[in-house]
């Protein structure tokens, strides 16, 4: 540490037992709103899964009032002003609103991560007790948190049977073909194709690589830029539950530049003929992980997808060869 100034966080190590509760304690009501935020956010496309967090935050709950009352046994009334934060290397939890927008999966994954970070300190913290009172509390409530990781096993088994959990997954997963893949997809098939006559009437009408590439690259951005801003001002999801509209604007502008970056950037390199061989070979991967990615997600026969993009960007390169060559 340089002298003279402090990073405000203690270590673990040096907290007396009675700052050591009351981190338990504070660590279970963060959690507790945790787990209430994530039911609220969760009830009305997934209430099974809602349930399932609203009860773990009743038990979060439980146990912070059993820790509040050995507190008052041993050190009375007054619990001192401790959370994650004042601890150095002390573990986080993720910021609310960033796990709210990866949606359920996320939400489930970052539960148990919860559970099994709260049961290894309480483990840690037993370990190097010598005080046999304080060993005890920390191993009780060590063992507490593994009952929590048993227990939201047993709260989905309960509120989400193999018919509910199918359900949800199904739901979730529909939810991210809307937001992500659809307009992600047509941004791809948007920025691959439409760029391909302008580039390449401009490569074999120019010879010229950096002219290729400026007009590339300037075509991939504003492609981008305009299919971003036409999607998420096109729906704003609340009637055709689609999602934000600035997720899917983000999707369809990014993946519109990316598609037609991908052609552009050969041309980079000096060589006109080099730089045109690579460029239609970054084409050729395009078109197909297009067709792919309609047969993953939205369940197209790979021969009719890829039929239909192939012959689509076929058809607007041999419009920009024969523009250019003309």
């Amino acid at each position: 540490m340089i002298p003279g100034f402090s990073s405000g966080r203690r270590r673990f190590s040096d907290l007396s037992e009675q700052e050591v509760l009351a981190l338990a304690i504070s660590n279970e009501e963060d959690d507790a709103r945790i787990y209430r935020q994530y039911a609220q956010r969760l009830r009305e496309e997934y209430p099974s899964s809602a349930k399932v967090f609203d009860e773990m935050a009743i038990e979060e709950d439980e146990h912070r009032q059993r820790l509040i009352d050995a507190h008052k046994r041993r050190f009375g009334d007054v619990i001192p002003l401790i959370r994650r934060e004042h601890v150095s290397g002390f573990y986080a939890r993720n910021p609310i609103w960033l796990v709210e927008n990866l949606g359920l999966e996320r939400m489930r994954a970052e539960a148990s991560a919860m559970e099994r970070q709260a049961e290894t300190f309480y483990r840690k913290a037993a370990d190097r007790s010598s005080d046999a009172d304080t060993r005890k509390l920390l191993g009780d409530l060590a063992a507490a948190e593994a009952g929590h990781t048993e227990m939201a096993g047993a709260l989905e088994a309960k509120h989400l049977g193999g018919e509910g959990r199918a359900d949800e997954d199904q739901a979730a997963h529909r939810q991210f073909v809307l937001t992500w893949v659809q307009p992600g997809l047509a941004g791809l098939m948007d920025g691959s194709v439409s760029t391909l006559a302008p580039i390449f009437a401009t490569a074999f009408a120019t010879q010229d690589t950096h002219t290729t590439f400026l007009v590339g690259l300037a075509a991939s951005i504003g492609a981008g830029i305009s299919m971003g801003f036409t999607e998420a001002a096109s729906d704003d999801g609340e009637l055709s539950g689609r999602g934000s509209p600035v997720k899917r604007g983000v999707a369809s502008g990014v993946m519109t530049t990316l598609g037609g970056l991908g052609h552009a950037l050969p041309y980079l390199i000096t060589d006109f003929w080099t730089a045109t061989t690579i460029a239609i070979l970054v084409v050729f991967v395009e078109l197909w992980t297009i067709a792919w990615i309609q047969n993953r997600f939205m369940q197209t026969p790979f021969h009719r997808a890829a039929f239909q993009v192939v012959l689509g960007g076929a058809l607007v390169f041999a419009a920009g060869a024969l523009i250019g060559g003309g």
